[in-house]
């Protein structure tokens, strides 16, 4: 039976109680002593000795403190001097509150009021009883008991305060049990003699263990510890010698058996049928053996160098060590260690070695066994004492030395830099002086130029049908440029004689008299066919689905329908808007900005040719003339220095890749040159002393020709030029002859300075005969065998020049880049003027096609809801500034019967893109390393994008223009420039593509329901049906 008592030591003399071993209880316990505490009475029971009374208290409803009295019948009454308090006790937590079915788990429960009364016990499931090992008023530990449940249930754990059994919801908590821990096997099987070798067990379920201890049968047994829910380590315990013997494991104080509790005869099996392992084997081996490569005893070291032992090693196979359970010292500096073979490993230490000691011992160790193998001897202090004072006096000479060479190189550097910064200053100046001469020269022929011009007739405009031609079909006309400057001479006339137009659009057509009823039928049902809305843009669509229909095809298309509807321009117009607006939804759907980026299409091109039409007359009239003085400014700034006329580099120009990188000397001087034929009286021509006798011959027919088209020009090859140098006596000049120099394997071209031709020499130029056999151009000579100025990549060949050219000054050839700011600065203001003129709006003269199609534009992106401003911009540019006056810009012989040189051309190039960079939205990203090109312009492209702006700005404030007025406009300009072209062979031409992709063309007229309903297929198969068997035979291409 429980007691909860009070005790008394002494007889009960008088009416009190002297010591009272406990002070609380219970509010639920009950009394047999009768006393009074409060209300509460108990009855009294015998007790065996005098001394001593045993009670049990009452039952109370609430806490609270008070003394105990005790009523003695006859003797009185006894009062504790103690008092005594009654508790409510609670559990609040139970930790772990899991663990393993074989029991042993050690918990702590936590509550308040667990110590009190005089018997306690923690009850699990109410039948088993968990072992308590400590308490206090807020915490009791107990080892948990195991249990046969084979579910992980949870199970009450109760506190139990005397006889009651727990039936408060406070004194209880829940405790689980899961299944036992595994253990699957052990690693390494092997372990030497010393032991202390990590040993690893593997299994599962380990998060439940919280105490391991190994027992190594008839040796000794090792705590572990667990490192993961699946690993455990364990120190293999020492072994007096070897032997194989067996391994038991106790887990939380339990023995493991396997997966059961105990050894009962239920326990269970692992998946796959066998039986858990209850003992592993583990055998015990000799101790390795170490020792050095030669076996020292000692070994010397000396202080700052590297040490590197080579140790060898004996080890039993059967351990199986591994590199990371080896450990070096040298004294206390840990040894790296790095292994080649089972035989030998290197233990190497960097670092410098110090110490009090002058031996320092080193030890290998394994687990516990540990073993000295030799001693380093520690010396030569001395002998690094010198070395370092020797080592710090060469330091010292060298610095002393470098010091030295540093000022000496430092003095001569700083010669040079002013050396050089006064080349510079020299050469800032020399260009300062270089384009206010420059510039003032030009200004001065210019202005002579300008006064010789005739408004009308002075600049050499081609008629209307050229431009069209030449802008139309570029490549074709590249053939007929070159025959306009090969001109035919009669025998009787020595002067120039024009050539007809030979183009083949300029021409008559004319049809085999055999065929002509069926073929001309056929020609003008055909263009009757083309007047058809439907059939045209249809036919067009037809063909550019055709994958082998190049580029070159639709542009070739294109410009023959131009030529064949240049009487209907309205007509065509509207062909090209409708073509426009299927291009710009097939653009919306993808990258708008890219629309008109280049001629890939059909409707592109025609567009490219109409704006060429519409302005050609704002061309010929307001830009054809700052255009055209900038050409001859261009062509006077290059003529004023030293020219190679193989590789076409010269002293001026604005294209890097065309600068002659060479300080040629050169000097201007005056001949006097006569005409024979010309009918003219001697000129002074000035020329070079670095000048061809080909150069020569070109500015002589440049100053007796220049009031005539190029065309009518004769060439350099035709004439012959002849010095009078003295009386009567006459040399004829030529670029090459029997005095002609060679210079680095190369025959040098004759110059004046060859010929020491004097200032204000007389020369007289006359026409060869025709017989005799024309010398190929000096131009195309090869460089490889003849040379002017320079060799080619002469860059290159600098260092292999030999010393009779030590006379020329070599300097940085990216020095002379200045010259393209001289020339640049030269022509700025031909230039600004150029630009003014095409950027501005004459109020006589307003740009109305350009008008008429911006607003088209900004019509057809407020419809598909582009509100985008850049977008638009780049439409507007790709449709005029870089579609028509970029191609002008280019091409100057579309507009002027001219001659466009190589070197002009490159010029251009560069003028070109500095307009395309000043209509471009996007800010130039320039750096050190952008091309020249592009960096010549950079300041001035600001204010030409200002200007762009600007013009497109009047051009969107203009009035607008209604259909009526822009038709009346075209109807003008195809009046103008009426019965120009072969409409006929036009037609003929288109014909060809129609015959080529005949059933294409057929099955899309049968696709669209108009032309099916107005019958177009049968009229198309008609017009083949006439012309198929008897067309045209045209032998040029279009």
């Amino acid at each position: 039976m429980l007691e909860d008592a009070c005790y008394n030591n002494k007889a009960l003399e008088g009416p009190s109680i002297f010591y009272r071993l406990f002070h609380s209880g219970s509010r639920g316990a009950g009394a047999y002593l009768q006393q009074s505490m409060g209300e509460r009475q108990g009855t009294p029971r015998t007790g065996r000795h005098r001394a001593r009374l045993v009670c049990r208290t009452g039952r109370s409803a609430h806490d609270r403190t008070d003394s105990v009295r005790v009523d003695v019948d006859q003797n009185g009454t006894g009062t504790s001097k103690e008092s005594f308090a009654y508790l409510a006790p609670s559990v609040k937590s139970i930790y772990p509150d899991k663990g393993s079915r074989a029991g042993g788990t050690k918990v702590t429960i936590h509550g308040e009021h667990l110590d009190i009364g005089s018997q306690i016990r923690v009850k699990v499931n109410k039948t088993e009883e968990c072992n308590i090992t400590e308490k206090t008023d807020q915490m009791i530990k107990c080892i948990m008991p195991p249990t046969l449940e084979a579910d992980a249930e949870p199970v009450t754990v109760c506190v139990e305060f005397e006889d009651h059994s727990c039936q408060d919801m406070e004194l209880s908590t829940t405790y689980i049990y899961e299944k036992n821990p595994t253990i699957s096997s052990i690693h390494p099987t092997k372990s030497f003699l010393s032991g202390g070798r990590t040993i690893t067990v593997k299994g599962q379920g380990f998060d439940l263990v919280q105490s391991v201890t190994m027992h190594v049968l008839e040796i000794g047994q090792t705590n572990c510890t667990v490192l993961s829910p699946s690993t455990i380590t364990c120190l293999s315990p020492e072994s007096s010698q070897s032997q194989e013997t067996s391994v038991q494991f106790v887990l939380n104080g339990v023995p493991y058996t396997g997966d059961s509790p105990s050894s009962s005869d239920d326990r269970p099996e692992e998946e796959d049928g066998e039986p858990q392992k209850e003992h592993f084997q583990l055998g015990y081996v000799e101790d390795p053996q170490f020792f050095t490569a030669n076996k020292e005893k000692q070994i010397k070291h000396h202080s700052g160098e590297p040490l590197t032992l080579i140790i060898n090693q004996k080890v039993p196979s059967e351990l199986e060590l591994v590199p990371e359970e080896y450990s070096v010292m040298i004294g206390s500096y840990p040894c790296n260690i790095s292994f080649h073979n089972d035989q030998l490993f290197h233990c190497t230490i960097n670092g410098q070695l110090s110490s009090s000691e002058s031996e320092l011992p080193v030890t290998v160790q394994v687990g516990n066994f540990r073993h000295m193998i030799t001693k380093v001897q520690l010396g030569g202090s001395e002998l690094a004492i010198v070395v370092s004072i020797v080592v710090c006096c060469v330091l010292l000479l060298l610095c002393t030395v470098a010091l030295v060479v540093y000022c000496t190189k430092s003095r001569r550097a700083e010669r040079y830099w002013q050396k050089t910064l006064l080349q510079m200053e020299e050469m800032e100046s020399q260009i300062r002086e270089e384009i206010r001469k420059g510039f003032a020269e030009l200004q001065t022929d210019m202005t002579d130029l300008t006064k010789e011009l005739n408004r009308s007739q002075g600049i050499p405009f081609l008629e209307y049908k050229q431009f069209v031609t030449r802008t139309f079909f570029p490549k074709m006309c590249s053939d007929y440029e070159k025959s306009l400057v090969q001109p035919t001479y009669e025998n009787d006339s020595f002067g120039p004689r024009a050539l007809p137009e030979t183009h083949p659009l300029l021409q008559d057509w004319q049809a085999n008299n055999t065929t002509r009823p069926n073929v001309e039928e056929g020609i003008t049902l055909f263009s009757t066919l083309l007047n058809n809305k439907h059939f045209l843009i249809t036919f067009v669509h037809a063909l550019e689905q055709q994958k082998d229909f190049a580029v070159r095809d639709r542009c070739s298309l294109a410009s023959l329908l131009t030529i064949a509807l240049h009487g209907k321009l309205e007509y065509y117009t509207s062909i090209m808007k409708d073509l426009l607006v299927d291009l710009i939804d097939a653009s919306a759907s993808k990258n708008p900005k890219l629309m008109l980026r280049r001629t890939e299409s059909v409707v592109e091109k025609m567009l490219t040719n109409w704006m060429s039409i519409c302005m050609y007359s704002y061309l010929k009239e307001t830009v054809g003339e700052p255009f055209f003085l900038l050409l001859c400014a261009i062509k006077q700034q290059i003529n004023k220095g030293s020219i190679d006329v193989l590789t076409g580099k010269a002293r001026y120009t604005l294209n890097e890749e065309w600068l002659l990188r060479e300080n040629i000397e050169a000097k201007p001087q005056n001949i006097n040159v006569s005409f024979q034929g010309c009918g003219m009286d001697s000129l002074s021509v000035r020329v070079m002393n670095t000048d061809t006798i080909c150069q020569v011959k070109e500015k002589i027919i440049e100053s007796f020709y220049k009031n005539l088209p190029f065309s009518q020009w004769p060439r350099a090859e035709d004439v012959d030029l002849e010095w009078f140098n003295s009386g009567s006596n006459s040399k004829l000049l030529q670029d090459l002859d029997n005095t002609s120099v060679m210079e680095d394997g190369r025959k040098k071209l004759n110059t004046v300075f060859h010929y020491q031709v004097p200032e204000g020499a007389s020369l007289a130029m006359s026409m060869k005969d025709k017989k005799e056999k024309t010398l190929e151009r000096v131009k195309d000579l090869d460089t490889e065998k003849y040379v002017h100025l320079v060799l080619p990549h002469d860059e290159l060949m600098e260092t292999k020049k030999s010393h009779r050219h030590s006379h020329r000054k070599k300097v940085l050839p990216e020095i002379y880049l200045t010259r393209l700011l001289s020339t640049k600065g030269t022509l700025q203001k031909f230039l600004d003027d150029l630009f003014l003129a095409i950027l501005s709006i004459p109020p006589d003269r307003p740009p109305l096609a350009v008008k008429y199609f911006f607003d088209f534009l900004e019509e057809q992106a407020d419809k598909r809801g582009i509100t985008d401003p850049d977008t638009l911009h780049i439409w507007k540019t790709n449709s005029l500034p870089l579609r028509f006056w970029v191609n002008i810009l280019k091409n100057p012989q579309f507009v002027f019967d001219i001659d466009k040189t190589d070197h002009m051309d490159a010029c251009l190039s560069v003028i070109a893109q500095a307009f395309i960079d000043a209509c471009s939205i996007s800010d130039l990203q320039l750096g050190k390393d952008s091309p020249t090109n592009k960096l010549l312009y950079a300041k001035e492209i600001p204010e030409y994008k200002k200007k762009v702006q600007c013009y497109y700005k009047q051009i969107q404030e203009m009035p607008p223009l209604s259909e009526q007025e822009m038709n009346a406009h075209l109807a003008e300009e195809s009046r103008k420039y009426r019965n120009e072209f072969n409409t006929n062979l036009a037609l003929t031409e288109i014909y060809k593509y129609a015959k080529r992709y005949r059933n294409q063309v057929i099955n899309a007229l049968e696709a669209n329901p108009t032309a099916r309903r107005t019958q177009l297929h049968h009229k198309f198969e008609q017009v083949i049906a006439l012309v198929e068997d008897n067309i045209y035979e045209c032998c040029s291409e279009a």
